[in-house]
């Protein structure tokens, strides 16, 4: 009689931690039905240049194709989190940004690009100055910062 009711009660733990699985193994690169796969930031006087891959969830793709790609941008710029950001284009697996002021100008040509940190995982994060190129693996934040010259 014992083992009549531990069988549902089992099998429903079992189909739990299946549904439970998915949302265990995340990597973190993931913000909302975006999943961030490489970012690209270069840097020209006070300005980024920002470039970003990343995948849909299958069946977004269809949804934003014919609902259009607000929201998708609204995600974007939240992952980027910078608050003066132009969207130049947004596909759907690649978008461009420029971000103003995202450097200190010290004046006669010298730039600091500070430490930034991003709402989500990025699993290649690759930094362009004119004189040095940085790459992070699997950050959130850039980290110490980085100073230039033009």
């Amino acid at each position: 009689m014992c083992t009549m009711r531990a069988f549902p009660i089992a099998m429903l733990c079992i189909f739990l931690c299946c549904m439970a699985m998915p949302v265990l193994a995340e990597d973190g690169s993931r913000y909302s039905y975006i999943r961030i796969t490489d970012m690209d930031v270069k840097l020209d006087h006070d300005q980024a240049t920002i470039s970003v891959n990343y995948t849909l969830d299958s069946g977004i793709q269809l949804i934003v194709y014919l609902l259009g790609k607000q929201d998708l941008k609204n995600k974007l710029v939240k992952v980027l989190n910078y608050e003066d950001v132009t969207v130049q284009s947004v596909e759907l697996n690649h978008a461009e940004f420029l971000v103003n002021d995202a450097s200190y100008d010290y004046g006669r040509g010298i730039y600091w690009f500070p430490e930034h940190e991003f709402n989500t995982l990025i699993p290649n994060l690759r930094v362009n100055s004119p004189q040095v190129i940085r790459e992070y693996n699997n950050t959130r934040v850039f980290p110490d910062g980085i100073g230039y010259f033009e």
